[in-house]
């Protein structure tokens, strides 16, 4: 497996799919660095040559922020977020959508699983 700025990446997938598993690089990105280092999209990552590889790894260093720098950027965003206490901070102390969707229903995956409240009563059912 060929290794791009730190990650492992899958030798059998054609290289613009490949350079995708790399956090922070994307279908476009990857097209775009590959056009910059001047391989042929469709090579399979197996079969660059390790000059190949040595010049899209110096494009991704130089031109962009991958992995857990960029990963460090966005908990940092988020924190700063948090601490000045303004609404998205609080949305994300909460765990709530950040970016203004209903919350009535279909927030499950910031909410997580529902959390069932007991009904009430009836009198009947109390007297019995």
């Amino acid at each position: 497996m060929p290794r791009v700025a730190g990650v492992d990446i899958p030798a059998n997938k054609r290289s613009v799919v490949a350079l995708t598993y790399i956090y922070g690089i994307g279908p476009t990105s990857a097209k775009r660095i590959l056009q910059q280092a001047g391989i042929d999209e469709n090579v399979r990552a197996k079969d660059l040559s390790e000059d190949e590889l040595s010049r899209i790894a110096s494009i991704v260093d130089k031109n962009y922020m991958v992995e857990g720098e960029l990963r460090r950027l966005l908990s940092q965003n988020i924190s700063r977020l948090r601490e000045i206490g303004c609404y998205r901070g609080l949305r994300h102390r909460l765990g709530l959508p950040v970016r203004g969707q209903r919350t009535r229903t279909n927030a499950r995956t910031r909410k997580g699983p529902r959390k069932t409240v007991a009904g009430k009563k009836s009198v009947k059912e109390q007297r019995g």
